[in-house]
């Protein structure tokens, strides 16, 4: 078995805002923009699409972006419904790793929206990973049923282009996206003096520190070490 750490979600850098924070501790998952071939491909955008507190994504962008952003196509992924997730890009390459049985913890960039709290980082759900693997080691009797909600195989001009690359994972029975964000970070300074996102001293208790890597501001997956993958297991299944 395996636990690992993995950002996801809007943030600052990748569509411009953080995800809301509200004060009873729910949250909105927020996708970030979908940018395949400069336009974007998907039929869901922020201005189309409900989110799960019966607001569209657009309404928690800030008014000025709204109009330029509410047809902006979304890159859904991970999803919540069939709980998938698909990445080509380098830094994701070992998550195909990830044997059934098996905890893909995601986390976000949240900041609060109808009460004053700063921004951190907060695990937003997980998944019981079922499978996980390369796209062509999947047969294509396997790959429709498995993955046809994923936003890289439901579109097949992107799955054309990286199915040789596109590592997707499956998420089991027991998956979900969380009621309650769950803050994991602390404020810190990286070797410049420049403020960053860390894995909290709470957090290093159940995860451990990544070898000494604790920054988990915009990092690749952070894998749990072996001596603390029970904790962080029992840790995670007990949220809600």
């Amino acid at each position: 078995m395996q636990v690992v750490l993995l950002r996801v979600g809007i943030d600052t850098g990748t569509g411009g805002i953080r995800g809301p924070l509200f004060k009873d501790g729910s949250f909105e998952y927020i996708p970030i923009p979908d940018r395949f071939r400069g336009e974007g491909i998907d039929r869901r955008t922020y201005g189309n699409t409900l989110g799960r507190h019966g607001r569209f994504l657009i309404d928690y962008f800030p008014q000025a972006r709204r109009e330029r952003l509410f047809s902006q196509c979304i890159h859904f992924d991970p999803e919540f419904g069939t709980f998938t997730y698909g990445d080509p890009t380098r830094p994701k390459t070992s998550l195909r790793r990830l044997t059934k049985g098996s905890l893909l913890v995601l986390y976000s960039g949240l900041e609060g929206w109808d009460f004053q709290c700063p921004p951190a980082l907060y695990i937003i759900g997980y998944f019981e990973v079922g499978c996980a693997g390369l796209a062509n080691s999947f047969t294509r009797i396997e790959l429709r049923p498995l993955f046809r909600d994923n936003f890289h195989v439901m579109h097949p001009k992107v799955f054309d282009g990286q199915k040789n690359r596109l590592v997707l994972i499956k998420g089991g029975e027991g998956s979900r996206l969380l009621t309650r964000a769950i803050r994991i970070s602390s404020l810190g300074r990286d070797s410049g003096g420049h403020p960053i996102h860390k894995l909290s001293k709470k957090m290093q208790k159940v995860f451990g520190d990544f070898g000494g890597h604790t920054s988990i501001q915009r990092s690749p997956p952070r894998w749990v070490a072996p001596a603390f993958i029970e904790r962080a297991a029992k840790f995670v299944r007990s949220l809600k």
